[in-house]
């Protein structure tokens, strides 16, 4: 049987260099791949063509004998033909797709293969409450933060002082092993975390006394965060550098702040803007008053007008929450809630009685005065009268 030109397999010109060789034999493997064409009978026999071609293309000392003599420099050898998935050194054949995912993108490219340099360290969350004149204005103070810290003693090696990590025997320095195996349907290759060194590359053979060899220790840091006027629930800060440690030399992570500003009982926040309920007595309503209000700086003065009722809102500027992103700050709303008496005495009600009539309003709730109370509310109205 006559056998394809080897570049005509793969698609490529006799001029190709290495890496476009290997880009179309992953390009056609993944394509033609028996797992992903269990329904194709000819996609095995085209996925051990392609990794006959690439056996050979993708060796530069055999493709140099393809190029002077062809098929014949390769007459009888393993790599030549016959059944199954040909003898293929390199990538072989494949267990299943994962196995092709795993070689064509992870080890044997360094595409999937573990993380063995420098990691980041974890970022940390750390929630404080504060009240709400805190919040008004601002406030520093020192945290608490249980943490893991680069060892002082190893610098987070994790090896002694004075030894240093060797490259782990059993990968080289890899972190991954290769097994291979010839089965009646060609060579199988798997890739796994190397057992010896647990995918680091290195084995500690003295590890440093203070931290085990992790390279980190567990403390409690004591650390100072400035937390800005104008703040709300939910308000986030973010300190650089004050997470956990990274790993083999990685920096460490950051430090986030979440703020939750308490119930205050006498204000509501309404984003920047604060509201207060106040209670007027009868009188002060009708008659209208100055009073004193609370703030957050304090007690302020709010003009009364007269005839003031339940519901009404009065605003004083700049009484509010300081403004996040700004100067300004915003306004104290005072909502007005008029107190009708209770427990009137006879000669309160009488009085009430006769300020109904001169408006025009019969109260049939009114009680007759007594003789004696009459006297004295007559003198009250000739007071009045002059």
């Amino acid at each position: 049987m006559n056998k394809r030109d080897y570049y005509e397999v793969l698609g490529v010109n006799r001029g190709a260099n290495e890496n476009d060789i290997k880009k179309a034999y992953r390009k056609l493997a993944l394509q033609y791949h028996p797992d992903r064409n269990k329904d194709d009978p000819g996609a095995a026999e085209k996925f051990t063509e392609i990794n006959e071609a690439y056996e050979i293309l993708g060796d530069p000392e055999k493709r140099t004998q393809y190029d002077q003599f062809g098929h014949a420099a390769f007459s009888g050898a393993e790599g030549s033909g016959g059944g199954g998935f040909g003898g293929f050194s390199g990538f072989g054949g494949f267990g299943d797709l994962g196995d092709l995912f795993e070689s064509v993108f992870g080890g044997a490219f360094g595409g999937r293969g573990r993380q063995t340099g420098p990691q980041p360290g974890a970022d940390l969350r750390l929630d404080i409450s504060i009240s709400l004149e805190e919040a008004a204005v601002g406030l520093e103070k020192e945290v608490e933060v249980p943490r893991t810290e680069k060892c002082d003693a190893c610098q987070g090696m994790g090896s002694e002082a004075g030894t240093e990590p060797i490259r782990c025997p059993g990968c080289n320095g890899l972190g991954q092993v290769r097994t291979i195996q010839n089965t009646p349907l060609g060579r199988f290759q798997t890739v796994r975390t190397c057992p010896q060194c647990n995918g680091h590359g290195r084995i500690i053979e003295k590890p440093c006394r203070e931290c085990g060899g992790g390279g980190s220790v567990r403390k409690i840091r004591r650390i100072h965060v400035r937390i800005p006027a104008g703040v709300d629930t939910g308000s986030k800060l973010r300190i650089a550098g004050e997470g956990e440690a990274g790993m083999r030399g990685g920096p460490p992570g950051d430090l986030y702040v979440f703020i939750h500003v308490k119930t205050h009982p006498m204000f509501e926040r309404q984003k920047d803007d604060l509201r207060c309920e106040f209670t007027l007595s009868f009188v002060q309503a009708a008659l209208g008053d100055e009073i004193k209000v609370p703030t957050l700086d304090g007690e302020s003065a709010l003009r009364i007008p007269e005839g003031t009722q339940t519901g009404s809102v009065f605003r004083i500027k700049g009484k509010g929450m300081p403004r996040l992103r700004g100067h300004s700050r915003g306004d104290l709303h005072i909502h007005i809630t008029v107190a009708t008496p209770t427990n009137l005495n006879p000669q309160q009600k009488e009085l009430l009685a006769e300020f109904g009539k001169s408006l025009g309003q019969e109260v049939a709730g009114a009680k007759e005065a007594s003789p004696r109370e009459k006297s004295f509310l007559n003198k009250v109205r000739d007071a009045f009268s002059g």
